[in-house]
C-alpha cells in the first residue's frame, strides 16, 4: 500500500510527523490511529493494522503525539488533554483533505485518548481500543519511584525502556485528573475492546470496566497470550483482522464499480511483510485472505502459496460447474469434493511437444448421492468445462504495466 509522509500542526502549533497509509485504489473510508504511551506511529502493531485496513480500502493516518517520535514540541508539557487535542487536529487535517475519519483506533493510552476524543469528532462512527486503561493515571506506575521528585521539583527526567523522558507535575495532574467512565458512557459510537488477559502493563480488568461502562453496540475480543505491544507478528495480524472485519460493519463500505472488462472487480495483492513473503489479498472491502510461502522457502506459512491459490481456483470452479449442471438436470447429487495437487512433470510424460517440464494439476473428484454410472461419467466430462480448467489448458495472456505515482496536494 502507498504510505506518504505528511505533517500537520498539533494542539500547540508544533509540527506533528505522520504517515498516511493509502489504499492502492479508491478510498472507501478513513481512520486515525493513536499510539501507546511514549511509543510512536511506526511500531509494528500500528504498521500492520494500518496496512490491513488500507488493503480493504480504508486510508489510515498514524502520527507521533507532540514531543514523541519525529514530532516537534515538548513531551513534558503534554498529557491526556494534549493527546486528545492532537487527535482532533489530526481529524481536522484528514477532513480538509476530503478524508474525514470514520474510525478511531487507540493503543494503550492512545485508546484512552480515542475514547475521549471520539464524541468531539463528528465524522467518527466507531472506536477500537487495544490494551486501553480505564484510569489513565495507571501510566505513572512506569516511573513510580520518581513521583516524589517530580512533585517536589516540578519536573524530572525518567527512564522508560531505554529512553529518557522529562515528566512534569502538570503532566501528572492532567493524566490523573479523572477516569474515563463519563467519556465511555457518553461515547455514542460503536466500540470494540481488544485486550490480552496476560497484559502486564494494563491489566485486563481495565477492559472489563470499559465494557461495563459502555453502551451498545459494544464488543470485546480477547488477545489471548499477546503482550501489551502486540510485538509478535501473529498477534498484530490477528488484531488487524478483527478490527478490519468489525469496522466494515459500521463504516458503510461500498465496493467501487469494477473497471471496464472486469465484471468481478479488482483482486488487489499488497505486500504485508517486506522481510518475508506474506501478502494481503483483497477482493473489494469484504473478501480477504493471506498468501505466503512455506517456512522452508523463506515464508511464515500463514497463508496458501500462489500455486495453492491457483489449485484452489481450479477446484472451486470444478465443484461449482458440476453442481450447476446437476442442479439443472435435477440429478440427486448430494455433495461434491475436489482434491487438487500441483506438480512439475517432464513434458514427455504429459504428452507435450515442447521439451523441459510442464505444470500438471491433478484432480480427484468425489461425487456423493444416488447417481448411476452414466450420470457420474457425464459429470466427470462436465468437470472439463469448468472455465478455470479451460483457461489453464488453453492459455491466457497477461498484460503488465506500472501504476502512476500518486500525487496529493
Amino acid at each position: 500500500m502507498p504510505s506518504e509522509k505528511v505533517s500537520f500542526a498539533g494542539h500547540d502549533g508544533s509540527a506533528l510527523a505522520a504517515r498516511l497509509d493509502l489504499p492502492a485504489g479508491p478510498v472507501l473510508a478513513s481512520a486515525l490511529f493513536a499510539h501507546c504511551f511514549t511509543c510512536g506511529k511506526d511500531i509494528p502493531a500500528a504498521r500492520r493494522i494500518a496496512g490491513r485496513l488500507a488493503a480493504m480500502g480504508i486510508a489510515v493516518l498514524r502520527f507521533d503525539f507532540t514531543g514523541l517520535g519525529h514530532s516537534e514540541g515538548e513531551f513534558a508539557n503534554t498529557g491526556l488533554s494534549a493527546n486528545v487535542a492532537d487527535l482532533e487536529a489530526a481529524a481536522s487535517y484528514l477532513t480538509t483533505h476530503g478524508l474525514a475519519p470514520g474510525l478511531l483506533i487507540g493503543h494503550s493510552l492512545g485508546g484512552a485518548a480515542a475514547l475521549r476524543a471520539a464524541p468531539r469528532i463528528g465524522s467518527v462512527r466507531a472506536v477500537a481500543t487495544i490494551g486501553a486503561p480505564f484510569d489513565p493515571c495507571h501510566v505513572t506506575g512506569h516511573f513510580a519511584e520518581a513521583l516524589p521528585r517530580i512533585e517536589a521539583e516540578g519536573a524530572a527526567e525518567v527512564m522508560l525502556g531505554e529512553r529518557s523522558f522529562r515528566i512534569s507535575r502538570d503532566f501528572l495532574r492532567d493524566i490523573c485528573a479523572e477516569n474515563l467512565e463519563a467519556d465511555v458512557r457518553g461515547l455514542g459510537r460503536a466500540l470494540l475492546i481488544l485486550h490480552s488477559p496476560r497484559d502486564e502493563v494494563v491489566p485486563i480488568d481495565n477492559a472489563a470496566k470499559i465494557f461495563m461502562a459502555a453502551k451498545h453496540p459494544k464488543s470485546f475480543v480477547t488477545l489471548d497470550d499477546a503482550d501489551h505491544l502486540l510485538s509478535r507478528a501473529e498477534d498484530a495480524e490477528y488484531a488487524a483482522e478483527v478490527i478490519a472485519a468489525w469496522a466494515s460493519r459500521y463504516l458503510g463500505l461500498k465496493a467501487p464499480p469494477p473497471p471496464p472488462g472486469a465484471p468481478e472487480g479488482v483482486v488487489r495483492v499488497s505486500e504485508a511483510d517486506a522481510n518475508g513473503f506474506l501478502q494481503d489479498i483483497s477482493h473489494g472491502p469484504w473478501h480477504h485472505v493471506l498468501a505466503d510461502e512455506p517456512v522452508e522457502f523463506g515464508g511464515t506459512n500463514r497463508g496458501m502459496s500462489p500455486y495453492g491459490f491457483l489449485a484452489a481456483g481450479l477446484g472451486a470452479c470444478t465443484s461449482m460447474t458440476i453442481r450447476m449442471y446437476a442442479r439443472r438436470k435435477g440429478w440427486p447429487l448430494a455433495h461434491v469434493e475436489v482434491d487438487v495437487t500441483h506438480a512439475k512433470v517432464h513434458a514427455r510424460d504429459a504428452e507435450a511437444d515442447s521439451g523441459g517440464q510442464v505444470d500438471e494439476f491433478r484432480r480427484v473428484i468425489r461425487l456423493e448421492g444416488a447417481l448411476d454410472e452414466a450420470q457420474r461419467a457425464r459429470l466427470l466430462e462436465i468437470a472439463d468445462r469448468c472455465p478455470v480448467h479451460r483457461t489453464l489448458t488453453r492459455g491466457a495472456r497477461v498484460v503488465t504495466e506500472l501504476a502512476p505515482v500518486p500525487q496529493r496536494a
